[in-house]
């Protein structure tokens, strides 16, 4: 009798490790068009990164931005503070990507756990936001210049979205992108730079 219930707990044990293990492995999606912080972290270009350069798909949080959300500060982590590397500004030195104001752009998502959709958005910091500086909601331009509804549908694993990136901008800033989940309370967010 004690073998049986000693072999009961060691399985119960397997297929609850077994049951976190898959839950946290098939997270979640991040943007690497324009590349954010999180896939800079994970293929090598930024180090120094903690945890998220082996999970750029983890970047996870409460929905509901800008009204709800992560809090200030926390925003490129998703407020996971496990991830808070993403919120260090880096002396406003990480990587950017090179746009053209009011070019046509390619927005890429990879996904790792394809969700059912709401829908994407894409903020852009404001003219003289300062780069040195963990992102706040008022160095966001108030609405997204681009939001792409996704009728509660499952992306692909890869996902393109044609957008045109804001005009009347220059030098750096932040596109904060945000995938808004339909069937939980969460949303994931990505931040990636970008020089004009």
């Amino acid at each position: 009798m004690r073998k049986r219930s000693s072999a009961a707990v060691v399985g119960l044990a397997i297929a609850g490790a077994s049951l976190f293990a898959t839950s946290s492995a098939s997270s979640h999606g991040y943007t690497d068009n324009p590349i954010s912080r999180q896939k800079l972290c994970a293929n090598g270009t930024v180090t120094g990164c903690g945890n998220i350069q082996w999970e750029p798909q983890s970047v996870e949080g409460p929905k509901g931005f800008p009204a709800a959300g992560p809090a200030d500060g926390e925003i490129c982590s998703g407020g996971n503070s496990v991830f808070a590397q993403l919120d260090d500004p880096r002396g406003g030195n990480w990587p950017a990507t090179k746009v053209t104001a009011g070019q046509d752009f390619s927005f890429r998502w990879q996904f790792t756990a394809r969700h059912a959709t709401s829908d994407f958005r894409y903020y852009i910091t404001k003219d003289g936001w300062d780069p040195t500086e963990p992102l706040t909601r008022a160095d966001l331009e108030p609405q997204p210049f681009m939001t792409v509804p996704y009728g509660g549908n499952r992306p692909p694993a890869t996902l393109t979205q044609q957008g045109t990136i804001p005009t009347q901008k220059t030098g750096k800033h932040i596109i904060l992108s945000v995938w808004n989940v339909a069937d939980t309370t969460n949303a994931f967010y990505a931040c990636s730079d970008v020089q004009f």
